[in-house]
């Protein structure tokens, strides 16, 4: 009988490691070279790090393309002593794969994502799909629904934004968004700026800049053209940083919530 992965198979190492097996086909690859191929990934969270990331078996990693770390950064990733540096495809990158000290994952290999921290696999594949950044975590639901609520941005006494046609983004521990149709949002008021990320649940956003006299932080409107498939709804909207900007929705002036990106956002 086969057993699947419950709740009961999240373990926890001394080192406060938290990992689960998963059952998605990995890939990550540099360049033209596949440098990892896994049917075996397993998820591992670090102590105060909210997102998880991959780790492989030795034999599903191509190890024959990592060298020893000439200059390990030992204690980092919860401790960790063995690093790797990577060659692959004409390059060499320090410290791009490291093994975690935990003796139950000493069978496992895990690597830097180059679009989050500039070193290791630069593309990287659930399936046949590409991701970014980091892992998507199994535990974290992201869900993108048309309503009929009206909602109104306003910056500095200045209403920019006016819409009964939202379409409101949930996400596991950040505050809803609300995504606005194009022709009812004031982008005559912003400039479009070169600044781009990246989101392993949405896909590639495009921002803008308030172009106003009030201080605002830079691209504080984005928009996603090409979102993935599972937040479709929201493809060519635009949205705000609620932690930036005043939302009143049906009449109800909304806190500026405190988030990971209060940090981020800072006035010019």
């Amino acid at each position: 009988m086969t057993t699947f992965p419950t709740a009961r198979d999240v373990r926890t190492t001394p080192e406060g490691l938290v990992w689960e097996p998963s059952e998605r086909w990995v890939r990550g690859r540099k360049g033209d070279v596949t440098v990892v191929d896994s049917r075996h990934p397993i998820l591992v969270w670090e102590p105060g790090v909210p997102v998880p990331l991959y780790a492989f078996p030795r034999e599903e990693v191509r190890e024959d393309l990592l060298r020893p770390a000439k200059n390990p950064r030992a204690g980092t990733h919860t401790g960790s002593q063995i690093f790797y540096d990577l060659e692959a495809d004409g390059e060499l990158m320090e410290n791009a794969a490291w093994t975690f000290p935990a003796d139950d994952l000493a069978a496992h290999i895990a690597f830097e994502w180059f679009r989050r921290v500039g070193r290791g696999p630069d593309h990287w594949y659930e399936e046949e799909e590409e991701i970014f950044i980091h892992p998507r975590d199994p535990h974290k639901r992201v869900d993108a629904i048309p309503s009929s609520r009206h909602v109104q941005v306003d910056i500095g006494g200045t209403t920019v934004a006016d819409t009964h046609r939202p379409v409101l983004l949930f996400e596991t521990g950040l505050p809803t968004r609300y995504y606005l149709p194009r022709e009812e949002v004031r982008l005559d008021l912003f400039e479009p700026t070169d600044h781009s990320t990246g989101c392993p649940y949405k896909g590639t956003a495009e921002y803008w800049s308030w172009s106003g006299e009030a201080e605002v932080p830079p691209n504080v409107v984005w928009s996603y053209p090409d979102p993935l498939p599972a937040v479709g709804a929201v493809r060519g909207l635009l949205a705000f940083y609620n932690e930036a900007v005043d939302i009143t929705v049906d009449g109800e002036r909304l806190e500026r919530p405190a988030t990971p990106f209060s940090k981020t956002l800072s006035t010019p």
